[in-house]
């Protein structure tokens, strides 16, 4: 791999526009319904039908399938084909980066994707949509066509640990780049935060947009509170014009 010369990190934040709550924040999923962790915890998911139902029940009413990508997301995909070489490395599973037109190869999800299920038996996948369907057809916890096996979102649930392949590259990616930006992530979730002071450490200049403070601030060369809609674009085009001139 050709040395990356920007990294962008993405996390919830950078999908509140499309209509994706966040997590954490002060309006975020956890906040208001502790209960609903429990529902994406993979020990009760494996170990209670009752949790599987309600849970094929939120991604039924989840509107992160039928989500837009924005303006953040676009104006990445707009870097990529302007000729920078970029990586995105997301702690979001909504898939709205390849929605926007960043090629799927270039972009790493550390926390999976929303967008598919996976067998916890066989580890076969196929379309969440297509699981989704069978709820609605009166299934209330779809199992694997293949084994029988239990069916779970392609995502990481809590008490799952990340993929050591796709967190590999995101190391190598946060040690070779140029700029790294974290963008709507509260930096708070290791190992993906400690991705910001790897590049900070390896020379890499770290900008951090985001509403609230995060715990890498005072390393950043740059930190703005702006909304990530217009900042962003707005960064990423001034990145384009430096890099032109």
């Amino acid at each position: 791999m050709s040395k990356p010369l920007v990294a962008i990190l993405s996390g919830a934040g950078i999908s509140t526009d499309s209509g994706i709550p966040d997590y954490r924040g002060p309006n975020g999923l956890w906040r208001r319904d502790p209960e609903a962790e429990k529902l994406v915890t993979y020990e009760y998911y494996m170990g209670d039908p009752e949790i599987r139902r309600r849970s094929w029940q939120m991604r039924r009413k989840n509107r992160t399938l039928a989500a837009e990508p924005n303006a953040a997301h676009r104006a990445v995909a707009e870097l990529e084909r302007a000729g920078v070489p970029v990586r995105v490395i997301t702690q979001n599973v909504d898939g709205l980066h390849q929605l926007a037109g960043m090629p799927a190869r270039k972009v790493l999800e550390l926390h999976g994707s929303a967008r598919s299920v996976v067998c916890t038996a066989c580890h076969a996948r196929g379309p969440m949509e297509d699981a989704l369907a069978r709820v609605e057809a009166g299934e209330q916890d779809p199992s694997c066509l293949l084994c029988g096996g239990i069916l779970k979102s392609a995502t990481v649930m809590f008490g799952e640990r990340l993929d050591p392949v796709v967190l590999g590259e995101a190391l190598s990616i946060a040690k070779a780049c140029q700029v790294f930006f974290a963008v709507g992530t509260t930096l708070q979730v290791q190992p993906a935060a400690a991705l910001a002071g790897v590049a900070a450490d390896h020379g890499a200049r770290l900008v951090i947009v985001n509403a609230e403070p995060t715990p890498y601030d005072e390393l950043a060369d740059e930190v703005v509170r702006e909304p990530i809609g217009t900042a962003l674009p707005r960064l990423l085009r001034d990145l384009v014009e430096a890099r032109n001139h």
